[in-house]
């Protein structure tokens, strides 16, 4: 499923499957207790991984794949774009000639083309819900606040 207008009709969006890359991944800080950290300086001593980041990513995906159904199920029910999701000038001008808003659902990366003005992301975006990351123009973040949820 991709982004879909105010309503009842939905339609399809580039919709890209997230790929790490430089720059393409987001910091995060976590606490551990001094027990959980020693052991996995030990696994990292011992080779099982080649740094804590190789632990603790490997950790996340192990667990993200036990509840991948659960993962799945939800992002069809909440009708969510799970991945990578772009929205380009192009994109945002074609909603507004069909006079149509989005409403933009995502878990993982959403991104709003720089050159989209405030003007048109307010004339053409109803609501934004992402459960990751936002990338748009700092004017299009202030023009959509109200709308971010």
């Amino acid at each position: 499923m991709g982004w879909h207008m105010a309503g009842a009709r939905r339609t399809k969006a580039a919709v890209v499957e997230p790929r790490l890359r430089a720059g393409e991944t987001e910091k995060l800080t976590l606490n551990l207790g001094v027990v959980d950290l020693g052991q996995i300086d030990l696994l990292v001593q011992e080779g099982f991984y080649s740094n804590r980041t190789d632990m603790i990513r490997t950790a996340i995906r192990n667990q993200l794949a036990v509840h991948s159904e659960q993962v799945q199920t939800t992002v069809a029910r909440r009708t969510l774009v799970l991945g990578l999701q772009q929205f380009s000038r192009a994109d945002l001008e074609a909603a507004k000639a069909a006079r149509q808003m989005l409403q933009i659902q995502v878990v993982g990366l959403a991104r709003i083309s720089e050159d989209v003005s405030a003007e048109l992301a307010r004339a053409t975006i109803q609501s934004v819900v992402v459960l990751g990351v936002f990338h748009a123009s700092a004017a299009v973040r202030r023009a959509l606040a109200d709308r971010i949820r």
